[in-house]
């Protein structure tokens, strides 16, 4: 079995690693109904609407 002669640094372990933690942002897209952004394939929270139709009944202020 293989087994490294000398001890990786935690510098270069940790910079291995470096590249798994990045997030990346949330797409988003415009609601048609009330033009706010939302998360796609979602109903839109600011209006309730999805794919032309309300999903989700609002408030009225």
């Amino acid at each position: 079995m293989a087994v490294p002669k000398r001890k990786h640094s935690s510098a270069r372990r940790d910079k291995r690693r470096s590249n798994v933690w990045k997030l990346s942002a949330p797409a988003l897209v415009s609601c048609t109904q009330c033009g706010a952004y939302r998360v796609p394939h979602q109903a839109c929270g600011n209006c309730g609407y999805y794919k032309g139709r309300e999903v989700v009944k609002q408030k009225e202020a």
